[in-house]
């Protein structure tokens, strides 16, 4: 390989690079990433009755993929 394709290929992905960092101070400077009502929402709304549910479902769809794969022979 050629000194100048080297040589081109680090100044694309230089540039490419100096781009994404002034997207991402961009995003974090307009609050873009800010959501602190997620947090307080997922906390309100998490209850031990809905995590029983929850791994209650992850049983049965363990049931039905062991059900889906049985062959027999």
């Amino acid at each position: 390989m050629d000194t100048w394709v080297v040589a081109m290929m680090m100044g694309v992905s230089i540039f490419l690079g100096g781009l994404g960092l002034i997207a991402f101070l961009w995003g974090i400077k307009s609050g873009q990433f800010d959501d602190e009502e997620k947090f307080l929402n997922a906390v309100k709304f998490d209850g031990e009755d809905d995590l029983n549910d929850f791994a209650e479902q992850e049983k049965k769809q363990k049931q039905l993929k062991k059900k889906q794969n049985y062959k027999p022979e």
